[in-house]
C-alpha cells in the first residue's frame, strides 16, 4: 500500500548542497523499513506542521536535512498502528516534536511514519490531535521557555517579561502562555502595523519595534525586564540581556537575526542574569511530558485556534516560502487526513516511491 509524502532529495559535496529537489510523491510502505531503530513505532499521521526549520529544509538551505532521501517535517500527531516499543500500543494517540525527525530521520510531512519511541509522548487529556499539531515544536519550545523562567524564579510580580519574534509560532504561544499565567508581556515585532491587534489579543500589554534592539548596545543598559523569551539571537538577545533586572532569566531558543552574540560578561557577573538555552529537539522524556501536561492546562485554546491556519499536504511548498519570508503569523497545521481521503479516491494503481504525482515544485529544485 502506498502513502503520500513530501520528499527531499539532495546531492552533497563536502557537506555542501549541490543539487536539491523537493516534491510530492507516493511512497510504498517499505520505504520506511529502516526507520525507527530497534523498537519502531508505526503511526498513521493525522496532522503535521510547518515550522521555520521545515521551511529551510524544503528550500534546500543548509543545516537541517542531514540525509537523502528524506521526508521532512519535525512535528507529527497521529495514531499508533503497530509498536515494538512496550510503552506504546495500537490505538494510542501520540505527538512527536523534534527528536531528529525531519532532519536525520523521516518526519511528519507524510501520511505514515515509523519512529523511535524515545521522544514520543501520548497525547495529554484536554488536547485534540489538531490542537497538539497547532502547538507543535514552536509551542513546545515556548512552554520549555516558560518553565525555564519559572525555574529561574521569574514571577509575575517581578516585572515585565519581553518576547521577541512575537508574531511567529514560538512568540505567539509564549505571549498567550505568559499572559494566562499573569505576566505583563512586552512584544517585540517588526509588524506592529499589521499584527499589533493580534498580539494584544494574545495578551501583550506593550508593543516594541524590533529595530530598537537590532544594533549592538552598551554592555549594561537601563533595567527593563524581569525575564525574556528570545528567538532572534545576535544583537537582539545581547540587548535584552543588558536590560534585564538583577537575578532575571532570559531564554534563548532561536537565531532569526543571527547565531552570534555580541555581548560581554557584564550582565552575568554584575547583575546575576541567567541565560537559559532551550533545546527542544532532544529534551528528555520527563521534561517533554511535563511540558505537554502544562500546555494542556495553561494555554488558552481559543487563542490557539486564532493563531492557527490549516493547509493540505500539497500546500507545504508555498507555505514554506511564506514562512521564510516572514509572512506567516502564528502556527500552520498540515492536515494529512484530507489528503488521505483524496488519495483513496484516485483511480488507478499507485506509483512506486520514486514516482512523482504531478510535477516537482520548481521553486524547490536546483
Amino acid at each position: 500500500m502506498s502513502f503520500r509524502a513530501a520528499l527531499i532529495q539532495q546531492t552533497l559535496d563536502k557537506g555542501r548542497i549541490q543539487e536539491h529537489q523537493a516534491e510530492m510523491v507516493d511512497l510504498e510502505d517499505h520505504f520506511l523499513d529502516d526507520s525507527g531503530g530497534d523498537a519502531p513505532v508505526d503511526i498513521a499521521v493525522h496532522y503535521s506542521g510547518i515550522n521555520y526549520k521545515d521551511g529551510l529544509a524544503l528550500a534546500g538551505k543548509p543545516g537541517v536535512a542531514r540525509t537523502s532521501p528524506l521526508i521532512p517535517g519535525i512535528d507529527l500527531v497521529g495514531e499508533v498502528t503497530a509498536s515494538a516499543d512496550p510503552a506504546f500500543t495500537r490505538g494510542d494517540e501520540v505527538v512527536l516534536t523534534g527528536g531528529g525527525i525531519g532532519e536525520s530521520a523521516h518526519g511528519g510531512l507524510a501520511q505514515r511514519a515509523r519512529v523511535s519511541g524515545q521522544h514520543l509522548v501520548k497525547l495529554p487529556a484536554g488536547l485534540t490531535a489538531r490542537q497538539a499539531a497547532a502547538i507543535g515544536t514552536a509551542g513546545f519550545t515556548a512552554m520549555l521557555s516558560v518553565l525555564a523562567l519559572q525555574r529561574g524564579g521569574v514571577r509575575p510580580e517581578a516585572g515585565a517579561v519581553v518576547v521577541t519574534g512575537s508574531a511567529g509560532g514560538v512568540g505567539s504561544v509564549a505571549i498567550a502562555l505568559l499572559a494566562k499565567l499573569g505576566y505583563q508581556v512586552s512584544a517585540v515585532t517588526g509588524r506592529a502595523d499589521t499584527q499589533g491587534e493580534y498580539l494584544r489579543r494574545l495578551g501583550a500589554s506593550d508593543l516594541l519595534d524590533r529595530a530598537e534592539f537590532a544594533e549592538p548596545g552598551a554592555p549594561l543598559q537601563k533595567r527593563r525586564w524581569a525575564g525574556g523569551v528570545d528567538s532572534a539571537g545576535s544583537a537582539t538577545l545581547a540587548n535584552i540581556l543588558s536590560q534585564t533586572e538583577d537575578g532575571g532569566t532570559v531564554t534563548s531558543c532561536g537565531l532569526a537575526q543571527g547565531h552570534d552574540l555580541p555581548t560581554t560578561v557584564m550582565p552575568f557577573i554584575l547583575r546575576g542574569v541567567t541565560l537559559a538555552g532551550i533545546n527542544s529537539v532532544t529534551a528528555p522524556q520527563a521534561l517533554r511530558e511535563e511540558a505537554w501536561r502544562r500546555l494542556a492546562t495553561d494555554l488558552p485554546l481559543e487563542l490557539l485556534d486564532e493563531m492557527t491556519q490549516e493547509i493540505a499536504l500539497d500546500g507545504v511548498f508555498e507555505q514554506a516560502e511564506q514562512i521564510l519570508a516572514g509572512q506567516v503569523r502564528g502556527r500552520t497545521v498540515v492536515n494529512l487526513g484530507a489528503d488521505l481521503e483524496r488519495l483513496r479516491s484516485r483511480s488507478g494503481a499507485a506509483p512506486g516511491w520514486g514516482s512523482v504525482c504531478g510535477v516537482s515544485h520548481p521553486r524547490f529544485s536546483r
